[in-house]
């Protein structure tokens, strides 16, 4: 049986503010295998972003632990989890949060131009998953000169263009209308499928949520599994 990718144990976030202490999540306890599509619904403010950030690293827990592969987040050191973050992991956001500056096809090579990776393969790579996602007429226009739909597709190209084990992806349609959601989060679990990549979404769509293997809410700091 193969490992999974990410496992939560015993996982909780508390945040102090003087005084006062917030307990946002609560002991959770879940796994991420390959392939998987794991939606996680809930309240605002009930700890949906946090809990992606504990799993991707970017923040740490008060309590239990995280293991990417099996390697324990907090065991390593920060070059250690830039690396295994790099290496295993894709985020995709609400807001794109593209470097302005830079085409679609640069800000696309980033994640692999950041390993060191010769710049010839990285545009070549790059260029591959652009055509993917169906910009390959757009890979020379900065993010001012797309459109929203567009530019969440650079970023998804951008989160996936390492080939990365797990995807996490925080309300990724929710600055967009509903038929260009429709259609980038088509196109996200149509990636899943082709590449075996994990995928979990944070959102408030029920519908988008419904189209998951498994969805989780997440109220009073725990996860229950509803579908």
């Amino acid at each position: 049986m193969n490992k999974p990718i990410v496992e939560c144990r015993g996982l909780s976030k508390t945040y102090h503010d003087g005084h006062t202490s917030v307990n946002v999540l609560t002991t959770i306890d879940f796994e991420i295998n390959a392939g998987s599509r794991i939606a996680i619904v809930g309240p605002s403010g009930s700890g949906k972003s946090t809990l992606l950030h504990l799993l991707g690293g970017l923040d740490k827990p008060t309590g239990g632990q995280v293991l990417i592969n099996g390697q324990n987040w907090q065991s390593l050191s920060e070059k250690k989890r830039c690396l295994l973050r790099n290496q295993e992991l894709g985020f995709v956001y609400q807001f794109h949060h593209l470097l302005p500056e830079f085409s679609a096809l640069e800000n696309v090579a980033m994640p692999l131009l950041m390993t060191n990776m010769p710049i010839k393969s990285a545009m070549s790579q790059a260029r591959d998953i652009l055509a993917q996602v169906g910009l390959s007429a757009r890979e020379t226009h900065k993010p001012s000169q797309l459109s929203g739909g567009e530019r969440q597709r650079v970023a998804i190209a951008r989160a996936l263009v390492h080939r990365p084990s797990c995807v996490f992806a925080d309300e990724p349609t929710g600055n967009l209308d509903q038929t260009t959601a429709a259609k980038v989060f088509d196109l996200m679990l149509g990636l899943n499928v082709s590449s075996k990549t994990a995928l979990v979404i944070v959102t408030h769509d029920q519908s988008l949520a419904s189209q998951m293997d498994k969805v989780l809410t997440l109220q009073s700091g725990t996860l229950q599994v509803v579908a």
